[in-house]
């Protein structure tokens, strides 16, 4: 899905369930080759290391995405989630929740065979390698009045050389990581969302629709 569509998308089902017309949801999307940057414009921009040009000879998009974090790329192989959750009554907390998203990916990566662990100071789900630690999935969310938007990305297969276009999310010394060269073999996206779903109910005590 293009990314604007799946910004407005969210916008509709963030009202939609802040209304009571949609339970909580979680979309698992891919994106075309897209630069996304959260609140802090100024300096997220400055993290684009790509000229204009080159960005659009690759065709790759540049979104100001309104949610948490620093710059970050979305492509193909990569799954991309958006909760839309309300977190009333009992999970008002935002650092819980940022947590809690990092716990889904820790136990995804398991699943393969790949011991991910949270980094201090930082976000994501980060898998140590001889070149040090690198992330293997990102976080950057939006909290609006205790409903949830944007989410996480996490690489399955996806190309990183795309990832040297920027500074991923402001992260000079670290690098980024997919599953699929963590575990050495191929992948296969659905496989990979099915976990999504299983440690997501898991996690934030839901069922999956029928």
């Amino acid at each position: 899905m293009p990314y604007g569509e799946a910004l407005e998308l969210q916008r509709e089902l963030v009202e939609r369930r802040r209304a009571g017309d949609v339970p909580d949801l979680l979309l698992l999307l891919q994106h075309p080759h897209v630069i996304t940057v959260g609140v802090k414009r100024e300096t997220g921009h400055a993290h684009i290391l790509a000229a204009p040009d080159v960005l659009a000879a690759r065709g790759v998009e540049v979104f100001d995405a309104g949610r948490g974090g620093d710059v970050t790329y979305h492509g193909p192989g990569q799954i991309v989630g958006y909760p839309i959750l309300d977190l009333r009554p009992d999970r008002c907390d935002v650092h819980r929740y940022v947590r809690d998203l990092e716990d889904v990916m820790i136990r995804v990566c398991a699943d393969y065979g790949v011991q991910a662990v949270r980094a201090p100071g930082m976000t994501g789900a980060w898998v140590p390698t001889p070149r040090g630690p690198e992330k293997v999935g990102a976080i950057g969310v939006r909290v609006s009045r205790w409903i949830t938007s944007h989410g996480f990305a996490f690489n399955v297969t996806a190309d990183l050389e795309y990832f040297r276009l920027i500074v991923p999310c402001g992260i000079g010394d670290r690098g980024v990581a997919s599953l699929a060269g963590l575990t050495g073999r191929a992948l296969a996206i659905p496989e990979a969302e099915d976990a999504f779903v299983r440690h997501f109910c898991d996690v934030f005590d839901r069922e999956p629709a029928r």
